[in-house]
């Protein structure tokens, strides 16, 4: 093909709309490539590790962010409290409770501290669900925590089979209490040192 003969009209109003066109395709597509970039960005930030997570569940960036998006509007929805302080007061107590019978029974513990969770989360408004819903519904507001009460609860079916070590079952009761402190609102107390 010789492109020397070609005759184009620059002036002509067919070029101009052509370009215009192309121009305006080009801009439209950048900014759904920003708006995406942005999403996932905010995302990842958001969600973290459980960002990662749900990429390799979904094996698809827009069925994760979906998921993800999705999460977020169904704990949105719902009526989440803050526990009163008698509420507070009546868990940590169960929950003492439970760790104290570790020692002796540590499966029936691991098992006691799962069902704990789970009724904080209902006592501050989550819906009774499988696992699978409140670990989502976790991830949400405490997608640093999410991994490690997954773990927990693959310790605790693993238990309920008579599978699980006492340091697995040690290490699941240390993921339900850094939960439930969290959900609780419970900080660790900081202990100040003098200085020499």
């Amino acid at each position: 093909m010789n492109f020397n003969n070609l005759n184009i009209n620059y002036q002509s109003p067919v070029f101009i709309i052509g370009v215009v066109v192309l121009l305006a395709i080009a801009v439209i597509v950048a900014v759904i490539v920003d708006r995406r970039r942005k999403t996932s960005l905010r995302l990842r930030n958001r969600f973290g590790a459980e960002y990662d997570y749900c990429l390799r569940e979904h094996k698809a960036r827009d069925k994760a962010e979906a998921d993800l998006e999705g999460r977020i509007q169904r704990v949105n929805q719902l009526k989440i409290r803050e526990l009163t302080g008698s509420e507070r007061a009546r868990l940590v107590a169960e929950w003492d409770s439970v760790q104290s019978r570790f020692i002796d029974h540590p499966r029936g513990a691991v098992t006691e501290a799962d069902e704990l969770v789970n009724a904080v989360m209902q006592t501050q408004g989550f819906p009774a669900s499988g696992f699978v819903q409140r670990a989502a519904d976790i991830s949400v507001h405490h997608a640093h925590l999410v991994d490690s009460y997954r773990t927990a609860h693959e310790i605790t079916v693993s238990a309920a089979n008579n599978e699980a070590t006492t340091e697995e079952l040690r290490t699941a009761m240390i993921h339900y209490r850094a939960l439930f402190d969290e959900l609780l609102q419970i900080k660790a107390p900081v202990v100040h040192r003098q200085v020499a």
